[in-house]
């Protein structure tokens, strides 16, 4: 098994505002190879007997114009479905979009994931603090399913000290791409990492 953090830092971030007024929006973008054909890895992000076993479970109309729930997390929309290389779909609300695009890498594939919200929703680049950790985690999933390696209960995996290494290094690399992406000032963004270790890597309870 590859260790977490190493594929933590091979993780490509970018942090972006787009147009301008009231359509200005912020653009998170995550970026992760995996050695696997295009066709496996669109199978293993579009499959709910798939998702299952590295994501959540994951019910609805799985095609474009359907809906679709991830149970303990988000529903919404499926606004685009072209297989094997680009699914779109909104995120708990119709202005929080989420677009996957796979392209081939030679025997692998590139899978670029971005989520964009209004600024007005997000407050400022900062608001990748509120996502970013959480795409990190899931792809570091969908990694080990593609390597045989199956989480199996998703929910506990994530709950796991090695995981909660892996989320407290991809919120330092948050930080550091929001910083450096000049979208948030500096009070942004400290509040955005307190929010974000307060989210996804809280202290263990006794017990």
């Amino acid at each position: 098994m590859r260790d977490l953090l190493t594929e933590i830092a091979e993780t490509a971030r970018e942090v972006a505002r787009r147009g301008g007024g009231e359509d200005e929006l912020v653009a998170v973008t995550v970026r992760r190879e995996y050695p696997a054909a295009v066709d496996d890895v669109w199978t293993a992000v579009t499959d709910p007997a798939r998702l299952a076993r590295w994501f959540a479970p994951v019910t609805g109309d799985l095609r474009a114009g359907g809906t679709f729930a991830v149970e303990g997390n988000a529903d919404g929309e499926i606004r685009a479905c072209s297989p094997p290389s680009t699914l779109v779909l909104t995120w708990g609300a119709p202005v929080s979009v989420v677009t996957v695009r796979l392209t081939a890498a030679g025997g692998a594939t590139l899978l670029e994931l971005e989520h964009t919200v209004p600024v007005a929703f997000a407050g400022s680049g900062a608001g990748a603090l509120f996502v970013g950790p959480g795409w990190d985690v899931a792809l570091l999933g969908l990694g080990l399913h593609l390597r045989g390696e199956d989480v199996g209960d998703p929910v506990a995996w994530e709950g796991g000290e090695e995981v909660r290494r892996a989320g407290a290094a991809s919120i330092d690399a948050w930080v550091a791409t929001v910083t450096a992406s000049g979208t948030a000032t500096p009070e942004e963004v400290a509040g955005g990492e307190v929010a974000a270790r307060a989210q996804f890597t809280p202290e263990p309870t006794a017990g």
